[in-house]
């Protein structure tokens, strides 16, 4: 895979999110010089970062993936398979930049929440529910069946979970299907398929979707453990803790080093020692191959560094302060919020249409459906449909509303009703795709932009802010269904 193919498709996807900002920092919300210049480097260290990742990603991630699935399936030994895809899923988990990310925000608003045991809750619910999801293809169990009986379980589970955890634990299940995590989901899910005997094609999707509810379930378990000890320990917005009078001042690069090189490194030293056991005992790749999957080690670190730069010295803080000013648009004219509002919908239309990820889902939906349902319908559908869950969730920030009951329910009970009628592939595709839409810039700048809305109205971003991952995965489930339904009528018709 071409260095230069990723870097245009990763230009492609931040570019039109750094115009949009530039602009407003230039006019409506002015974010002065140091703060526009230190997001620009930002922005450029961001898509150098996750262009060597990606391909990093294609390099090892993948190759490794569907290596493990198919030799661990034709071993014919169910216990080995479910643990060594366990142990990977969870280590996969804990190196993903999405999920560091949105453990970085959530922490900075409360800091009595440990960041490693919410990122170890997080890669434990991939883990545990990647194996449901390898025991359905190996047992030949319904598809449909299961999702009715997961979701139904996590909605009576999430009726006893603290505010404070809801959105983020609905955000994790977003955030979770990442660059990191879903090549080697795909890959493994791929592996497991291709030696069972059966439908193939469609066994190879929907593992994504299953594994997108184990952090969802892991996040709430979390909150009800240990909700009576966070009480009094956070620094939640509007309790005294963070305002945007007194958010700390922005660090130097050289200053956030260290600490992003151990972070990575930690992150990525588990899973380097498992691929090397893999290696010895099992795969035993010769000199070439295993040399293409160390470079591919060595891109995906220096990706990570990068990244990580270009997001907590840039894009984060970026994000944060421009929320905070336009959130004091609205505090001094309340006609703002219709603007910001509009502007959360222009945002979430730019980001799914530039995502490239979401072209990569078009292109094979367009293909599963043989040619029936068109790449650009889709597209025009899933860019409309996360420009309303952007929109959606600022209003929600602005206006208030119960996310689990106003969105979440009623969203999860269409998309499930919506799996009758919808062939048993498109419901797979559909459920692998909620996390397509969240990419890169919905899990920092977008994420980061609501919740300084919310702290600059006073409100508590633990609440109202998280929870718009969790919209914006959720659009994919209906839209997706809906071209399906479409494509049998068709069918049917022809």
């Amino acid at each position: 895979m071409n260095l230069a193919i990723k870097i245009k498709e990763t230009v492609f996807s931040v570019i039109p999110i750094m115009g949009i900002v530039i602009f407003l920092g230039v006019t409506a919300a002015p974010l002065g010089n140091i703060l526009l210049l230190q997001f620009l480097a930002g922005g450029v260290l961001l898509i150098l970062g996750l262009s060597f990742f990606l391909l990093g990603a294609d390099l090892c991630i993948r190759p490794m993936g569907e290596l493990v699935g198919a030799l661990l399936t034709r071993k014919r030994n169910l216990a080995l398979l479910l643990g060594v895809s366990f142990l990977t899923g969870v280590l996969v988990t804990v190196a993903e930049p999405d999920v560091i990310v949105l453990a970085d925000q959530l922490v900075s608003f409360h800091n009595a929440i440990r960041k490693d045991w919410l990122i170890f809750s997080i890669a434990g619910g991939v883990g545990v529910f990647l194996v449901i999801g390898l025991l359905r293809t190996v047992l030949k169990r319904s598809y449909k069946l299961l999702l009715f009986f997961l979701y139904t379980g996590l909605f009576a589970l999430a009726h006893f979970t603290p505010p404070e955890f809801l959105s983020v634990g609905f955000d994790a299940g977003g955030a979770t299907t990442g660059p990191m995590t879903v090549p080697f989901i795909i890959a493994i899910g791929v592996g497991v398929a291709s030696v069972r005997k059966g439908n193939e094609n469609e066994d190879s999707f929907g593992l994504t979707g299953i594994c997108s509810v184990g952090p969802v379930a892991a996040v709430l378990l979390y909150g009800i453990c240990f909700s009576g000890s966070l009480k009094g320990g956070g620094a939640l917005a509007g309790t005294g803790g963070v305002t945007p009078e007194n958010l700390p001042e922005f660090t130097s690069l050289f200053q956030l080093m260290p600490e992003i090189f151990r972070e990575v490194a930690l992150a990525l030293l588990p899973l380097t020692v498992l691929f090397v056991i893999f290696q010895i005992f099992l795969v035993k790749m010769p000199p070439i191959r295993l040399r293409r999957l160390v470079f591919g080690g060595v891109y995906a670190f220096m990706g990570l560094i990068l990244f990580f730069s270009g997001v907590k010295w840039g894009f984060v803080p970026a994000g944060r302060q421009l929320g905070q000013l336009l959130g004091g648009l609205v505090l001094r004219n309340s006609a703002a919020s219709f603007a910001i509002i509009a502007l959360g919908a222009m945002l979430g239309a730019v980001v799914v249409a530039a995502e490239p990820a979401i072209w990569v889902l078009t292109d094979e939906v367009e293909k599963v459906s043989g040619g029936a349902i068109k790449r650009k319908v889709l597209l025009i559908t899933l860019s409309a449909g996360v420009a309303i869950a952007v929109a959606l969730s600022m209003t929600r920030v602005l206006f208030g509303g119960d996310l689990l009951r106003i969105f979440l329910l009623p969203g999860y009970a269409v998309a499930l009703a919506l799996t009758i009628f919808c062939p048993r592939l498109f419901v797979a595709v559909a459920f692998d795709s909620g996390g397509v839409a969240t990419g890169p810039m919905t899990t920092t700048f977008i994420l980061s932009l609501t919740l300084g809305v919310s702290l600059a109205m006073g409100g508590n971003p633990v609440v109202d802010g998280f929870g718009i991952i969790a919209l914006v995965a959720l659009i994919p489930l209906m839209a997706i269904q809906v071209l399906g339904i479409l494509y049998r009528v068709k069918n049917k018709e022809a």
